[in-house]
């Protein structure tokens, strides 16, 4: 049975949607674990040290991390209010303007159609790891079917399958830092003590000047790209009055623990001139720099069982993409911004119109690589590279704008379920960090004098396509800005 927006009301957390509130808070819990570890942390951290030196690792890790917190902090106050699954759209469309609303959503649907593309490559690239002459689109259409049946059958597919591929992630790097920090202090493989002396190699933990350390910002970015999904998972949860707020306050000890903590291990134990670290990628899982620390302290098959780890990474990426793109496709179909037919959910409140045409517009992305359409496959994933930036300063701006409104309002913020701390500065910093990188991101083109304006395109071709969305639309539909006393707080309640 298929049933549209507004047949299904749910009295429990106060939204009238045709999805189920079935995600648990453990899985909420993991599902913001699972979207600050990933490939970034497992491979890209050892190109991060490797360029920026162990310090400036360090630096621009922490200083991402913190404005994730804000970012976090800012979604979680807005979804313990409003729980949506079109969590960004929703609140922009609320809070700032429709069309900066429909900007965002067709943006953030497009990244993680993109994403999803993206990580089924990268799927069939690390089981050529054990099969070198098996077939690639074999592995990414099987993957795909995967991802699909966790996510088509219920939204606890979606989270049962996020909570095991975060307990995998989780457990790996529990275990690195203990490895890691026993070798630090010659416990294991008979070593002595290492002391700082690879940590400030060359007198100075830094390296490579300020443009590599901003570099870096970009790499972090990316790595911590999908933490704000918990926000559309508040629409299908259990009380996020209480779960949501949780899982936001976890943020910051989690990435202090499991990004920072692993990098000052990893820079400890391995010279960042170390020229292995530079090719940390998936494509080269020996050298990855979890993989290299675990061989140093004697375990031989540390590079097989890394290139599992990653794979769980990857498919756990990919099980974010389905769900993520499908929800906001719903979200943006259910408000009159995209075909009806993707706000139809089935009997179990999985939107599965959403799904299946999400899943062939990856497989076609794909399809365009696997053919030799490499160029445009590149001008595919690049379109989404600053998506998830975009997203971060949107709903940075929306929260500025929500709690502006609600004050002006009348309203009493200690009626608020959760209130994010460091308000007005923690939306502030994320806008100017966002915008600072959002910018600069390629700003190393115009330093050296020697312009590659082919490149320099391929990097931002996002931004004129954002504009085109918001600015195209305000002209369609004549929208105007939300003042503040017009700002609509309506929770859905029946």
């Amino acid at each position: 049975m298929i049933q549209t927006e507004g047949q299904r009301v749910t009295t429990n957390g106060s939204t009238h949607t045709g999805l189920q509130r079935s995600l648990r808070p453990r899985h909420l819990s993991m599902i913001a674990i699972g979207g600050a570890i990933g490939t970034g942390l497992f491979v890209a951290s050892g190109s991060s040290i490797s360029t920026a030196g162990p310090g400036g690792a360090l630096l621009a890790y922490g200083l991402i991390g913190v404005m994730m917190y804000f970012v976090m902090s800012s979604l979680g106050e807005m979804a313990t209010f409003l729980p949506v699954a079109g969590s960004v759209e929703t609140y922009a469309t609320r809070y700032v303007d429709p069309a900066f609303g429909f900007a965002l959503g067709w943006n953030y649907w497009y990244n993680w159609a993109t994403t999803l593309a993206a990580e089924l490559a990268a799927g069939a690239i690390v089981m050529k790891y054990w099969f070198p002459h098996s077939s690639s689109v074999m592995w990414s259409v099987l993957f795909l079917c995967l991802l699909l049946l966790l996510n088509i059958v219920s939204v606890r597919g979606y989270g049962e399958g996020e909570f095991w591929f975060a307990g995998v992630k989780v457990l790996t790097v529990v275990a690195f830092l203990v490895v890691g920090i026993l070798m630090i202090f010659g416990v294991m493989s008979g070593r002595t003590a290492v002391g700082f002396q690879n940590f400030a190699l060359g007198g100075t933990p830094f390296h490579g000047g300020v443009m590599s350390i901003f570099s870096i910002f970009l790499v972090a970015g990316f790595a911590f790209q999908g933490t704000e999904v918990v926000g559309l998972a508040s629409g299908e949860s259990v009380n996020p009055a209480k779960t949501v707020p949780k899982a936001i306050r976890q943020v910051f000890w989690r990435i202090l623990i499991f990004y920072v903590l692993a990098i000052f291990v990893i820079a400890m134990l391995i010279p960042y001139t170390d020229p292995r670290l530079l090719n940390s990628d998936v494509n080269h899982v020996a050298v990855s720099p979890f993989t290299l620390v675990f061989e140093r302290a004697g375990l031989a098959f540390a590079a097989g069982v890394m290139n599992a780890v990653i794979l769980t990474a990857v498919l756990s990426a990919g099980n974010s993409a389905v769900y993520a793109s499908a929800r906001m496709l719903w979200a943006l179909a259910k408000d009159g911004k995209a075909p009806r037919i993707f706000a139809k959910v089935t009997s179990r409140g999985v939107p599965v119109n959403a799904l299946i045409v999400n899943a062939l517009f990856a497989l076609a992305s794909l399809l365009l690589s696997f053919l030799g359409h490499q160029a445009v496959y590149t001008w595919m994933l690049n379109a989404s590279g600053l998506t998830g930036f975009i997203a971060w300063l949107g709903i940075a701006v929306s929260h500025y704008r929500f709690r502006r409104a609600y004050v002006k309002q009348g309203r009493d913020i200690r009626q608020l379920a959760y209130a994010a701390k460091w308000y007005p500065f923690g939306p502030i910093f994320a806008i100017v960090l966002c915008l600072v990188i959002v910018i600069g991101q390629d700003c190393s083109a115009f330093v050296d004098g020697s312009v590659d304006w082919k490149g320099v395109a391929a990097t931002y071709i996002g931004i004129p396509l954002f504009l085109a969305l918001w600015f195209g639309y305000k002209w369609a539909k004549k929208t105007k800005v939300v003042p503040l006393d017009a700002c609509d707080f309506g929770r859905f309640e029946s």
